[in-house]
Order: structure tokens, then C-alpha cells, then sequence
């Protein structure tokens, strides 16, 4: 696949719509040297509060803007990088129209370079290098709060690091389907908001969040 660098007009849409362009994309990270490619397999929209038709129970940004949060109310195409679980750094590229706040978190990837600096962070090999946000964010090199903000659009070095999003051609086979391990009506059917490439064995496996089944079950 041919790719290219993403611009800030491709990621204006609601992260809705964005979310399953960014399938096969590449983000390319520099961190202490070391470069690592991960092609994009699976991902999840976010939408912050007044972003889109519904609001979203499940978003950072579901009760406006904050110090968290803030990275999710900038242009598009910087990355928001924060802790989850105060331990794993996880990374969203920020994307909607002007004045919203809206995230794609990159879920799972594959890595495309930088298998040798990918191993060494994470301490692992093979498929599992980047299975997961907390996996991806490791391999990355990315950190919060050091890099969160950082411009996948220009390029520009935040803190020793530098990061670029390149997109190719549309994917084929996109399943969708519930968020996962997210709490609640959020990590439903109510919200199909998580996008992968069917049948790709880096993409994380699929578990209900805190009541989530519970309110699966009402729903159907």
C-alpha cells in the first residue's frame, strides 16, 4: 500500500467517520532515537460534549472541556496522549470539526519497523507487540504527560519525540462492533464505535466493560 502524510482537512470529520479511514494507516514515532512504524488494525471513536448527534457516555470529554482532556479540544491530527489506569500511556489522534473535541483511540497495530526498539520496550515479540492501547502506547515510545499534544501532522519534536500519521487507500474487510472494556451503555451496540481489519491476529480480543453486559441485555 502507498502512503502518504496525513493532513488536518482528512481529519476534520467527526472521529465517527474518521475512524475506520485511519484502518492500514501508519503512525511513525521517533523516541530517543529509536523509530518505530505501526500499521493501524483497530481502533475506537470518541466524541466530546456536543461533537455529533448523541452525546457520548463513554468520552474523556463527555462533560466538557479539562486539564485532562484538553489535547481532545485542538486542531486535528495532534496526538492525546494519557494514563490509563495510572500505568499505560494510550494514544488518540485527535480529530473533528473546529471547536469540538473528538479522539480516535488506536487500539492495536502491527509493527511495520522498529521490531528490535518495539521489543525492547515492551519486552515481548510477535503478534502481541501491539495488541492493545496500553501495548501500542508502549511500542510507541510516547508518553504522558511528556508527549501529549504532539503534532502527527507536521512532525514537530515535543520532548525528544517526534510523530507522524501517514494514510493509504481505504481497507478492506472492516468489521465493527461494542468498545471494548468500556463501562456501560457506552460499551454496547448503542455504540458500534470500535473499527478493526477482520481477521487480523495483532487486533485485541473483544470483553464487556463494568455493566456493560448488564446493559446489553436490556437492550436486546
Amino acid at each position: 500500500m502507498t502512503l502518504r502524510r496525513a493532513t488536518r482537512a482528512e481529519l476534520a470529520g467527526l472521529p465517527l467517520e474518521v475512524a475506520p479511514r485511519l484502518l492500514g494507516a501508519e503512525l511513525r514515532t521517533v523516541v530517543g532515537g529509536l523509530t518505530v512504524a505501526l500499521r493501524i488494525t483497530e481502533v475506537e471513536a470518541y466524541h466530546g460534549q456536543g461533537t455529533g448527534d448523541a452525546p457520548d457516555p463513554g468520552s474523556h470529554a463527555r462533560m466538557g472541556r479539562t486539564a485532562r482532556n484538553a489535547t481532545m479540544w485542538g486542531e486535528p491530527g495532534h496526538l492525546y496522549v494519557y494514563l490509563s489506569h495510572g500505568i499505560h500511556s494510550c494514544v488518540n489522534v485527535v480529530c473533528g470539526p473546529d471547536g469540538l473535541a473528538g479522539g480516535v483511540l488506536l487500539r492495536a497495530g502491527s509493527v511495520s519497523e522498529g521490531a528490535d526498539a518495539a521489543a525492547s520496550r515492551s519486552g515481548r515479540a510477535g503478534r502481541d507487540l501491539a495488541r492493545g492501547p496500553g501495548r501500542f502506547g508502549q511500542v510507541s515510545g510516547l508518553r504522558h504527560p511528556l508527549h501529549d499534544g504532539i503534532d502527527a501532522i507536521t512532525g514537530d519534536s515535543l520532548n525528544g519525540a517526534r510523530a507522524q500519521l501517514w494514510l493509504g487507500d481505504p481497507v478492506a474487510g472492516i468489521a465493527t462492533g461494542p468498545r471494548v472494556g468500556v463501562a456501560g451503555i457506552a460499551g454496547t451496540s448503542a455504540f458500534p464505535w470500535r473499527f478493526w481489519i477482520e481477521g487480523d491476529r495483532s487486533v485485541s480480543p473483544f470483553r464487556w466493560g463494568r455493566g456493560a453486559a448488564g446493559s446489553q441485555a436490556m437492550l436486546n
